[in-house]
């Protein structure tokens, strides 16, 4: 049924700057300056480590770390929606103020800005976008990221309190800001899975499946891996178990694909709800951050209980490794968990092991470092 110890690529819904880099590049830090970004040191270190080197970062460098301005002129721009504002004929400043209820003067300012860094043109006082904008930041374009963006501006306050998070021990958050606010999520699934797409044939492959399988996509979002396994692999079939309120975007993306006849879909809570089953493959794609050490013990428990003999639990999530200090990107995205979430942590592959180990699999072992890990029952 499995072949070989395939790499697994998969992606959840967390919406974050590493969805757009292939899993064998070194992961993309969280965005630093939009201007320019494979010219700037503090990209390079970070890019040099992921590949081995390591150096200490100069003056400059540390400076770069501790500027958010252009970020934020970024993320108030997309806010705005001036990019789709700006589509396809440039404007003066009165048009733009006039069109999204904005002050003339300090308008001026911030798309002076958005020059600079490349995001707009100007030519004489009119104002219109680059090609990079008209193509990923105007709200109908078809290759739209906006929402991703829109999240990152969500979450700034949560960000701001990161202070008082570090000396309590006690977080500010009670509910992911998915709960808060659904229609940013269902947006957000919506690129991610658009995005997914690209990979996801490759990711199928590597992962070696042969005759009838039937794989559980856990937390499976819009179905992005479900709907690529089913194109690789003409006998497997798939079941997306997420919340109702995901996959009603699901539904409409298997549809899409035209796998209603190969692809079921499960709704509850993956928690405390029953999987249907038994299932040849299990996938845990980037859902194990969310959730407690306690919790991920209890699921990956579960999940024994759902496979078959000889069935393969897969594990794919954002490992620290041994030391915590690395992967440079993940060490960051821990924090931006900690201030994000209700109760989520990164953990290290040999807590997944360890887990296995305890739910009773014959056999665990990290596929790929700090990355996947995989079990048989």
């Amino acid at each position: 049924m499995f072949a070989g110890n395939p790499a697994i690529k998969g992606q959840r819904i967390h919406p974050l700057p590493f969805v757009f880099v292939p899993y064998a590049s070194p992961p993309t830090p969280p965005c630093l300056s939009v201007s320019d970004l494979g010219k700037m040191p503090t990209f390079k270190a970070i890019l040099l480590e992921g590949m081995g080197v390591s150096r200490e970062l100069s003056l400059a460098e540390i400076f770069q770390l501790g500027y958010y301005w252009e970020t934020k002129i970024l993320l108030t721009a997309v806010k705005l929606d001036l990019f789709s504002v700006l589509d396809s004929k440039p404007k003066m400043v009165k048009e733009i103020a006039s069109r999204i209820g904005a002050h003339e003067p300090t308008l001026t300012l911030l798309l002076n800005a958005l020059v600079a860094l490349k995001l707009l043109t100007k030519t004489g006082e009119d104002f219109a976008n680059s090609s990079t904008a008209e193509k990923h930041l105007v709200r109908h374009a078809p290759q739209y990221i906006g929402h991703l963006l829109l999240l990152h501006d969500a979450e700034w306050n949560n960000w701001g309190r990161l202070e008082e998070t570090i000396r309590s021990g006690q977080r500010s958050v009670d509910r992911h800001v998915f709960e808060t606010d659904p229609e940013l999520g269902s947006n957000v699934l919506a690129v991610l899975h658009r995005i997914g797409q690209q990979s996801g044939p490759d990711f199928a492959k590597r992962l070696q499946l042969t005759g009838p399988v039937h794989l559980l996509d856990l937390g499976g979002g819009a179905g992005t891996n479900a709907i690529a396994f089913c194109q690789v692999y003409p006998e497997l079939r798939a079941t997306v178990f997420d919340l109702p309120a995901t996959l009603r975007l699901t539904e409409k993306t298997v549809k899409d694909a035209g796998l209603e006849s190969r692809i079921s879909l499960r709704s509850g809570d993956f928690n405390a709800d029953t999987w249907g089953g038994p299932y040849d493959a299990v996938l845990m794609s980037d859902i194990l951050h969310y959730q407690t050490f306690e919790t991920n013990a209890a699921l990956v428990k579960k999940a024994f209980g759902h496979l078959v003999s000889g069935g393969r639990l897969i594990i794919k999530d954002r490992f620290l490794d041994e030391t915590g200090t690395g992967p440079a990107w993940t060490t960051a995205f821990a924090v931006h968990i900690l201030v994000n979430t209700q109760q989520g942590g990164c953990y290290k592959t040999a807590d997944a092991i360890q887990w296995m180990t305890q739910a009773g699999f014959g056999s665990a072992l990290e596929l790929e470092k700090t990355a996947v890990v995989q079990a048989v029952k």
